[in-house]
C-alpha cells in the first residue's frame, strides 16, 4: 500500500476528496501546450482520487473505459464509432483478473499508475518519448516493501505496456501524443501543398522519391498548412504502390496529395488526413487491396476504430470514399483469371466478421463483400501490374475517378 501511495503522490502532491473515477474531456479540434497541460491536470486528478480512497482505508481502484466491441456504438447519423460508458475497474488488492487469462488486477493497477506517472513527468517537463522508450524506461524490477526489489519486472514485453498507454489515453480523455508519448514515424506524403513543420517551411511538391515523412504528432502547433493547390487526397495502402504513384507524378497530373501509412495508417497519418479534410475541405479517396483487410483499413479511416472510439471525432472521416480495389474490378479491367489470389480460411473468417459490422450494413457494401466471397479470390493492388507497371496510375484510377466508381 505504501509503495502505491508514494508513486501516486508523484503525480499529484496533495490529497483529493472524491472517489477514484477517470476524468474525461470533450473532444478538441487541435492539441497543443494547453491541451497537454489539461491532460496533465486530469492525470493529477485521477491520482488524487486514488489517494483519497487510500486515506479512507478502502481498496484503491481505477476505472478504465472498456475498449471492446461490446462497448462501442455505431452512430449512423454521425457515421462514426462512439465509445459507450462501460468501464472496467482495477483494484489494487486483487490478484485475479475480471476474465480468465487476464492476470492480476493488482499488477495491472500498478502498471497503470506507473505509466500515468511517466506521462505526467513528460508533460511537466515539456518532453516526449517513443512508446518503445517508455517500455524500456519501465522495464525494471517491481519494488518490494523491504526495498530490495523482486525478480518480476513491471513490464517484461512491450505488448504489455502498449495497451496500458491506451488505457491512460481513454481514462483521462487525451491522445497519447498529448501525454508525451509518440510512435515511430510511419507514412509519407507528396503533392501541391506548402506546410510549416516545427518552424521549417516545406514545399511538398519538391520532396524527391521519398516524400515527406509524416510525423507522429501533426497538431496545429507543429504542422501548419500555408498553401494548397490540391483538389483531393488519395490514401494508398502500401508504400510500394505509393512509390509508383510518386514516380509517375500522379499527384502533379491530377492536383492531389498522395499519402500512405504502410498498411493500416498510424494515428499521425489518420489525424493529418482528418485535418486536411476538415480544414482544407479536401475530399478523401482510399485505395486498398480487395480483401477483408483492405476493407477494414478503409472502415477505420472512415468510421474510426474500436480501440480509439473515444477519439473518432478527431480522427474518423465519414465522407471518405472507397475507390478500390473492388471485387468487380477483375472483370471491368480484364484482369486474367490466373492473377487473383485465392481467399484463405482466415480471409473468409474475417470477411464474415466485417460483413456483420453495422458500418458495413449498407447494400452496396454487402454486395461487394459477398461478391468477393462468391468469387473466392482477392485482388492486391499489385495485380494491376500484370497489365502494365503504370496501368494503375494511367488507366485504372483515372477511369474510376472519371466514372465516379467508388463506395461511400
Amino acid at each position: 500500500m505504501a509503495k502505491a501511495k508514494t508513486t501516486v503522490k508523484k503525480m499529484t502532491g496533495k490529497t483529493a476528496t472524491k472517489a477514484a473515477k477517470p476524468a474525461t474531456a470533450p473532444p478538441r479540434r487541435h492539441a497543443g501546450k494547453r491541451d497537454r497541460a489539461a491532460a496533465g491536470e486530469r492525470i493529477r486528478r485521477m491520482a488524487r482520487d486514488v489517494i483519497s480512497v487510500v486515506h479512507e482505508r478502502q481498496d484503491p481502484y481505477i476505472d478504465i473505459p472498456s475498449r471492446t466491441l461490446s462497448n462501442v456504438h455505431f452512430n449512423e447519423q454521425k457515421g462514426i464509432i462512439e465509445l459507450l460508458d462501460g468501464k472496467q475497474r482495477r483494484f489494487f488488492f486483487s490478484l485475479l483478473g475480471r476474465r480468465k487469462g487476464e492476470g492480476s488486477q493488482a499488477k495491472k493497477f500498478m502498471q497503470t499508475v506507473r505509466v500515468a506517472e511517466v506521462c505526467k513527468r513528460l508533460i511537466d517537463g515539456s518532453d516526449s518519448t517513443s512508446i518503445r522508450d517508455l517500455f524500456y524506461n519501465l522495464k525494471v524490477p517491481i519494488k518490494t516493501t523491504d526495498g530490495k526489489g523482486s525478480k518480476e519486472l513491471i513490464f517484461a514485453e512491450q505488448s504489455e505496456s502498449d495497451p496500458i498507454i491506451e488505457d491512460i489515453e481513454v481514462g483521462v480523455g487525451a491522445l497519447r501524443e498529448e501525454l508525451g508519448v509518440h510512435a515511430e514515424t510511419k507514412g509519407a506524403m507528396v503533392g501541391p501543398m506548402t506546410i510549416v513543420d516545427n518552424g521549417d517551411r516545406i514545399d511538398l511538391s519538391a520532396m524527391g522519391s521519398g516524400g515527406w515523412a509524416v510525423p507522429s504528432i501533426v497538431e496545429a502547433d507543429v504542422i501548419e498548412f500555408i498553401r494548397s493547390n490540391a483538389e483531393f487526397i488519395l490514401l494508398i495502402e502500401k508504400g510500394a504502390i505509393w512509390q509508383r504513384f510518386n514516380k509517375d507524378r500522379f499527384w502533379e497530373k491530377h492536383q492531389c496529395m498522395i499519402i500512405h501509412g504502410g498498411g493500416q495508417p498510424p494515428r499521425g497519418v489518420r489525424r493529418l488526413l482528418f485535418r486536411m479534410h476538415s480544414e482544407l475541405k479536401l475530399p478523401l479517396y482510399v485505395l486498398v487491396d480487395n480483401d477483408p483487410w483492405g476493407y477494414y483499413i478503409y472502415s477505420v479511416v472512415k468510421q474510426g476504430s474500436i480501440n480509439l472510439a473515444f477519439e473518432s471525432q478527431r480522427m474518423a472521416i465519414p465522407a471518405a470514399r472507397f475507390i478500390g480495389m473492388s471485387s468487380y474490378d477483375a472483370e471491368r479491367f480484364d484482369i486474367p483469371a490466373h492473377v487473383p489470389m485465392p481467399l484463405t480460411d482466415e480471409d473468409r473468417r474475417r470477411a464474415k466478421e466485417i460483413r456483420n459490422y453495422p458500418w458495413f450494413a449498407k447494400r452496396p457494401w454487402q454486395r461487394e463483400i459477398k461478391m468477393m466471397e462468391a468469387l473466392g479470390v482477392k485482388l492486391e493492388l499489385e495485380a494491376l501490374s500484370n497489365k502494365d507497371f503504370s496501368f494503375i496510375t494511367e488507366t485504372y484510377l483515372p477511369k474510376k475517378l472519371k466514372d465516379k466508381r467508388w463506395l461511400d
